[in-house]
């Protein structure tokens, strides 16, 4: 074990300090009586492929096209879900996740606001055995940034101005609101009123509008 952590690169081991870091946090929430067991190799060469996550752009691809293989996962308070969650997703909080609301071989993405919990719980669920868990990248931040306020890029190539008008016809489907280029300083735009979620259906999604994952991106 000692040599194959030492093999390793910085920021593997800045990776798998993370996802030990991010189970030891949680383990309070765990309860009495459970245990997890950590396969870190394993954990740390999933996170390394990219196997541990799916964009927001993915998820809203998945949405768009009315996808029913999957369980989208909202972690957060009940509040928070109340005042705004992605279509489709239904509220498992975080301090909940093990109490059988989820099955071992669903197809799971779990979200919160950023990134941090979620990978918390990724590393306690696929610990615990739950062979088909991601979470979406960097969550709700993600979400807001990418899917509902996608921002005109300053002077846009062809290539460019495309992206986004394609970008901007699926911020609609979900109630955003494309955006000018900031300007330094701008307020954040608030997420939509949610009182219930967007009617959305594949006709809105022109082709390639949300394709695959974006590379550019690291970590949960």
């Amino acid at each position: 074990m000692i040599r194959w952590f030492s093999g390793l690169t910085l920021n593997q081991k800045l990776g798998l300090l993370a996802l030990a870091l991010g189970a030891v946090a949680i383990f309070a929430r765990v309860g009495p009586g459970q245990t997890i067991t950590l396969n870190a190799k394993e954990l740390l060469t999933s996170v390394q492929r990219q196997e541990d996550h799916v964009t927001a752009s993915e998820l809203a691809a998945w949405v768009i096209e009315g996808r029913a293989d999957y369980r989208l996962v909202d972690i957060r308070e009940p509040k928070a879900y109340a005042e705004y969650h992605i279509p489709t997703a239904e509220n498992v909080p975080l301090a909940t996740l093990l109490d059988g609301a989820l099955g071992r071989t669903d197809k799971i993405v779990l979200y919160g606001d950023g990134g941090i919990h979620a990978a918390q719980a990724w590393t306690v669920l696929k610990a615990r055995g739950y062979t088909h868990v991601y979470t979406l990248l960097e969550g709700l931040d993600a979400w807001k940034e990418e899917v509902l306020f996608p921002v005109m890029p300053r002077s846009p190539s062809p290539e460019e101005q495309a992206r986004f008008e394609r970008a901007a016809q699926v911020a609609k489907s979900f109630g955003g609101q494309p955006r000018a280029s900031a300007s330094p300083g701008a307020e954040p735009m608030p997420l939509p009123t949610q009182a219930a979620a967007p009617a959305v259906a594949a006709p809105t999604l022109p082709a390639g509008a949300a394709g695959g994952p974006k590379k550019k991106r690291e970590g949960c």
